[in-house]
């Protein structure tokens, strides 16, 4: 499976923070936003990555993340010039997914819990055996800026709307998906919505047409932010720290889940640690 960043977003939002620096390399508390989706990739055990960057941006993610191997992993980067919607995604990375299933993950969205390792192995797992498409359910109190799915009593899905005015559940679909090859094909076909942009939730309504589309309920204590607006910047940092603070584990440290997962071994993440000493980031990978 290859795994994709979408982090080409202009970041409106959060003007005029993301004048000077684009939105995927904001600080959410102690680490850059884009450390997250990328972590979320690494515990679904996908190690060849594409991030998809704003027109000019790739010196400066290159800088950042470089190819990856200091986490035993691959990295390499693509251009959106023109925002045209999520989906357009898998147009810009038709070559790189090839005949390969793909999951991809939004730039601005953070996901945590204790169990994610678990329920990510649980969805690559489905994908593999089912193909077809697999995304995640997440319970929100106010589900109407988003893409909103709903349920018939025995869990299987019945519709998906964008945005609705008059939600059908209080479950939505957040940035994380898993597709097989095909979603290529779906995204080529596709016509823009009436905002101009190639939406997700059509590639969505496509495999549900097909009858391949499966929905993953996240548990309602599971912590899934985007944050693409100040509040929400601001709370993802907040939900971060608490965690650290109560856990004394980091949320997506990417030198630990490389390390766990036997990607990189206890010499190469000691010289990491080596590598920023003096800093409480180092001191952590010190002590891992």
């Amino acid at each position: 499976m290859k795994g994709i960043v979408l982090a080409a977003g202009k970041g409106s939002r959060l003007y005029p923070m993301t004048r000077p620096i684009c939105k995927p390399l904001l600080p959410v508390y102690d680490k850059p936003m884009i450390y997250y989706p990328i972590s979320v990739l690494m515990q679904a055990g996908v190690r060849d990555i594409q991030i998809i960057v704003p027109d000019g941006e790739i010196p400066t993610f290159t800088r950042l993340l470089g190819d990856g191997s200091q986490w035993g992993i691959h990295i390499s980067y693509a251009v959106q010039r023109v925002p045209r919607g999520i989906a357009d995604a898998f147009l810009i990375s038709a070559d790189f997914i090839g005949d390969d299933s793909v999951a991809l993950v939004l730039g601005d969205n953070i996901f945590y819990s204790l169990t994610l390792e678990r329920i990510l192995r649980r969805a690559r797992i489905q994908q593999d055996e089912l193909g077809g498409a697999t995304v995640f359910g997440c319970y929100v109190r106010d589900p109407r800026a988003f893409g909103v799915v709903e349920f018939d009593d025995d869990g299987r899905v019945l519709s998906i709307e964008e945005k609705p005015r008059h939600p059908r559940s209080n479950y939505i679909i957040p940035g994380l998906y898993l597709y097989d090859s095909s979603v290529v094909e779906i995204a080529h076909n596709l016509k823009p919505s009436a905002r101009g942009e190639l939406e997700i939730t059509d590639v969505n309504k496509e495999y549900l047409a097909r009858n391949q589309l499966q929905v993953i309920k996240f548990d309602r204590d599971f912590v899934w932010m985007d944050a693409g607006t100040a509040d929400n910047l601001l709370a993802a940092g907040q939900a971060v720290k608490r965690v650290q603070d109560e856990t004394g584990r980091y949320v997506g440290c990417l030198e630990e889940i490389a390390y766990a997962r036997g990607y990189i071994s206890d010499t190469q993440v000691m010289r990491l640690g080596e590598s920023l000493r003096g800093t409480l980031y180092g001191e952590y990978l010190r002590c891992l």
